[in-house]
């Protein structure tokens, strides 16, 4: 169950890259063409930004999508900066969920929270585990080392 949590959340997480690359280059191909203008910014800054935004937010979660599906493969919670970067994607999903709710609607809220919830079910799914930079070539903790010795028994 694990690993198919962690690679549904991966294909989640593919998708939603796209749609945020193709929705920001709408928004800079529409901002370019009706010269739209923000408190006397350049159109084509504007464009520019918003081409920025969506190739950054798509990679982020791309990068994202690839730390969960190396975790599928492993089988195996991810290091420090895996985990970090899977608690900045379920927190960014969860105020993009929340600031979505007004302007786009009840349904852009629920996907967002769906996607939240893949990932921080494949965060919890693999928590009770050392991330695999701990564990050894045998999947052993402690690096393969050998256990400690055990205390004799009083008779």
């Amino acid at each position: 169950m694990r690993r198919s949590v962690a690679v549904a959340a991966a294909v989640l997480l593919i998708l939603e890259a796209f749609g945020f690359a193709f929705v920001n280059w709408i928004m800079g191909i529409a901002v370019r063409h009706q010269q739209m203008s923000l408190a006397g910014l350049d159109p084509g800054a504007m464009a520019v930004g918003a081409w920025a935004a969506g190739v950054l937010m798509a990679l982020f979660l791309i990068a994202c999508a690839v730390v969960l599906v190396r975790m599928a493969q492993r089988d195996r919670s991810p290091g420090r900066f895996g985990r970090i970067l899977l608690i900045v994607c379920a927190v960014t999903h969860g105020v993009l969920g929340a600031g979505l709710a007004a302007p786009v609607g009840w349904a852009a809220f629920v996907g967002m929270m769906v996607v939240l919830g893949f990932v921080v079910l494949a965060l919890v799914l693999y928590a009770g585990e050392a991330p695999a930079s701990a564990s050894g070539p045998d999947g052993e903790p402690g690096g393969g080392a050998p256990p400690p010795p055990v205390a004799p028994a009083a008779v």
